[in-house]
């Protein structure tokens, strides 16, 4: 009967078990839709910037060159300004320290000291921020703004042809008036080299050397402050016969300064250069970086300049990777009637280059002239 009783136990539990409702299964979440992602944004389309090799678009220097003279030298300016502030500041705390043998009413009695003061009289600056502040005086007024119309800021280019093809130039030109002289390219088969100095003037006895050894002029626009600082390599430039135009006394980009500024920037050069070398300076006038609007190319030539532009230039404010062999590349692939070249006389690769891109020019049938003999284009 135990065993009877124990049988019917185990199966009252197993029937129980049987009738107990399994435990609901969580039902699958259901996959997560992905959120749409930002479709790509389009790239712009960037201007060329590379000035050498195969671009197609050549533009101006930068006006913030690395190799940039006006640059090296407000940065000493500013330096010389900090070291007097700082030598005044340490002067002014000596005053005003208490000294204890002095009476107690003059020991609170303040400093006359006033600190450091700029050309423009105010107290603490480091000096102008416009090179062009030094032309003036120190009496500035604050630069134009960037505007529109024939105050809207350019910057001069040109679009490469195949060798031999005059290149295209900015649309600007077409606009340009009788009023407003300028050259870019000139005709026939002659070649105008002009040489920039707003930067440093590198290696003068090599390159004065080139220009004599193959009986070659070049056009030379020479930044005022680099006249003060070798007159002698002027005075040789004259006496050699090549041309020494306007090139501003501060070399700054003149879309940044008054009429008034630019008007005095190149008057003091006129003055400059005839105390100089005795003689008046030649009517060519380049703008520094090729930066200008067609306001102030008019009053240039309100002035009784032309202002020149290039048709060949190159990346040549910063060192060239294959040396002297890409100056002279430069030149050679975009040789053309009327070729106004541009080369800096600040880059050693230029300087290296110079005799064997002449002997090249010469040899393809070019010969080189002033820019008082060039043909104005039509």
């Amino acid at each position: 009967m135990l065993a009877a009783a124990l049988s019917l136990m185990l199966a009252a539990c197993s029937s129980e078990r049987a009738a107990e409702p399994s435990a609901p299964t969580e039902s699958p979440k259901p996959a997560e839709t992905p959120k749409p992602t930002d479709s790509p944004k389009p790239v712009e389309s960037k201007k060329p910037t590379e000035s050498s090799g195969d671009s197609s678009v050549v533009p101006a220097p930068p006006a913030t060159s690395v190799n940039s003279e006006p640059a090296k030298d407000a940065k000493a300016e500013k330096e010389t300004k900090d070291s007097k502030a700082k030598e005044t500041k340490e002067t002014k705390t000596t005053k005003d320290k208490p000294n204890s043998s002095e009476p107690a009413d003059k020991q609170s009695q303040p400093s006359s000291a006033n600190g450091a003061v700029n050309d423009n009289g105010k107290a603490g600056a480091s000096g102008p921020k416009n090179p062009a502040a030094a032309v003036t005086g120190g009496k500035t007024k604050e630069p134009p703004a960037e505007g529109t119309g024939d105050h809207k800021a350019l910057s001069w280019y040109y679009m490469k042809k195949p060798k031999g093809q005059v290149p295209n130039f900015p649309a600007e030109t077409k606009s340009f008036t009788k009023d407003m002289k300028a050259l870019w390219v000139g005709t026939g088969k002659k070649v105008y080299l002009t040489i920039d100095t707003g930067g440093p003037l590198g290696d003068i006895d090599t390159l004065v050397k080139s220009l004599k050894d193959n009986k070659v002029k070049a056009n030379f626009f020479i930044a005022g402050y680099n006249v003060k600082k070798n007159p002698d390599f002027i005075r040789t430039l004259v006496a050699d016969g090549h041309l020494i135009a306007n090139h501003t006394m501060t070399h700054t980009d003149m879309n940044t300064q008054t009429d008034e500024q630019v008007r005095k920037e190149i008057e003091d050069y006129a003055k400059l250069y005839k105390d100089v070398t005795g003689k008046d300076i030649q009517p060519y006038f380049r703008f520094p970086y090729g930066r200008y609007n067609t306001h102030l190319l008019k009053m240039v030539s309100d002035m009784g300049y032309t202002s020149v532009f290039w048709s060949t230039a190159m990346r040549d404010w910063e060192p060239r990777k294959n040396g002297a062999e890409d100056p002279y590349n430069d030149i050679m692939n975009n040789l053309h009637d009327g070729n106004i070249i541009l080369m800096h006389q600040g880059s050693p690769e230029n300087i290296q280059a110079l005799d064997k891109i002449i002997k090249a020019v010469k040899k393809a049938g070019y010969e080189f002239a002033l820019l008082s003999d060039i043909e104005p284009p039509k």
